[in-house]
């Protein structure tokens, strides 16, 4: 493969499983260094032997939460000074699933503090390297819901669709500086997360994780679920030369399953 980003580094949140670490992987494939973050130490350990172990450069990892951006500012603040970062994957998990209606106040307020407060964090200690050196990526993992709501998703449905917005007046406002900002819209993909959607929605309606499974895949034009590669190769993409002049769009990786443009 060739190696189209030698040199760069890249920050990749939530990056020991599903999505993230597959991107880190990717990443680390194209050339870039790359700084691996997450909450669970004893999990960055092992992604960090694994990837040094596939050959990608890892340039190191934090441990930190982005529920609680006051905490990690510092750390962050801290971390750039020593290693400017020219591409971030902004990546966290999503909310628990339930319809908005019956969500608690906190449930709502937790999700915006994790995902859009916490992004917000990284960007304000990262982007002012960008702009000094006129050129940056900035990619926000989120989900199809920003186009089309998902059923039971409430909580995250909202937040996603904040943060689609809060990416889409970023790319406007950077992009005179040579930093595009793009939201990739993974749809079901073989994660954690959604076998625990499945299960889940298994308990609650009575039927098999199978049959569950099935008439999810039924949804799908392409009738399978994503694999987290697939959704890294369109991250790594608009992280590199070739999607330098794309900038403040939705990316849904979803296999035609949202129905509108």
């Amino acid at each position: 493969m060739e190696n189209s980003m030698n040199g760069l580094h890249a920050l990749v949140c939530g990056s020991t499983q599903g999505i993230g670490k597959a991107t880190a992987i990717a990443l680390a494939q194209h050339g870039c260094r790359v700084t691996l973050l997450a909450r669970d130490t004893e999990r960055l350990v092992t992604t960090v032997a694994e990837l040094s172990t596939l050959g990608g450069a890892v340039h190191g990892h934090l441990v930190a939460d982005l529920s609680e951006p006051a905490v990690f500012q510092p750390v962050i603040e801290a971390y750039v000074k020593g290693a400017p970062v020219d591409i971030l994957v902004n990546n966290t998990g999503g909310p628990a699933p339930g319809p908005a209606h019956e969500a608690d106040v906190q449930a709502f307020a937790s999700a915006f503090a994790q995902h859009l407060l916490g992004f917000q964090t990284l960007v304000l200690a990262i982007v002012p390297g960008m702009k000094e050196r006129g050129h940056g990526r900035i990619i926000n993992v989120i989900s199809t819901s920003v186009k089309q709501p998902l059923p039971n998703l409430g909580v995250s449905n909202t937040i996603r669709g904040a943060v689609a917005n809060w990416g889409k007046t970023l790319a406007n406002e950077l992009g005179p500086y040579g930093i595009t900002v793009n939201n990739v819209l993974p749809g079901a993909t073989e994660t954690e997360r959604l076998a625990s959607i499945i299960h889940n929605k298994a308990q609650k309606t009575g039927i098999s994780e199978d049959a569950v499974r099935a008439e999810m895949m039924h949804e799908i034009p392409l009738r399978r679920f994503a694999r987290p590669e697939e959704i890294a190769a369109a991250i790594a993409f608009l992280a590199g030369p070739d999607g330098a002049y794309i900038n403040g769009i939705n990316l849904p990786v979803d296999g035609g399953r949202t129905a509108c443009l």
